[in-house]
């Protein structure tokens, strides 16, 4: 008796792998990875996002980086008698 309750307890049909469908594999094997990969990489996406929007954005150095923000082109103030002179020259040719 006891060898025929032995063999029922190990026959293949009573192991969980055995007892899966086709469908249960794939979920299993497939969607199961994708699913949790694709969540993964939404919770990262929302994480870099948040940073972005409340701190990285304020930021100098990552908005020279990104280009944000635009340096203002300070002219030089013309100082010397050769500037002078030809400020004055373009201010009298402008006029005529």
């Amino acid at each position: 008796m006891e060898s025929s309750e032995v063999s029922s307890s190990s026959s293949p049909s009573s192991s969980p792998v055995a007892s899966l469908s086709f469908w249960d594999f794939i979920i299993m094997l497939v969607l199961r990875p994708v699913l949790a990969i694709g969540f993964v990489i939404s919770l990262i996406s929302l994480g870099w996002l948040l940073a972005w929007k409340l701190v990285l954005v304020h930021v100098p150095l990552v908005q020279e980086i990104c280009g944000l923000k635009k340096k203002p082109v300070k002219s030089k103030p013309p100082i010397g008698r050769l500037s002078k002179f030809y400020s004055s020259i373009n201010a009298q040719n402008s006029a005529s």
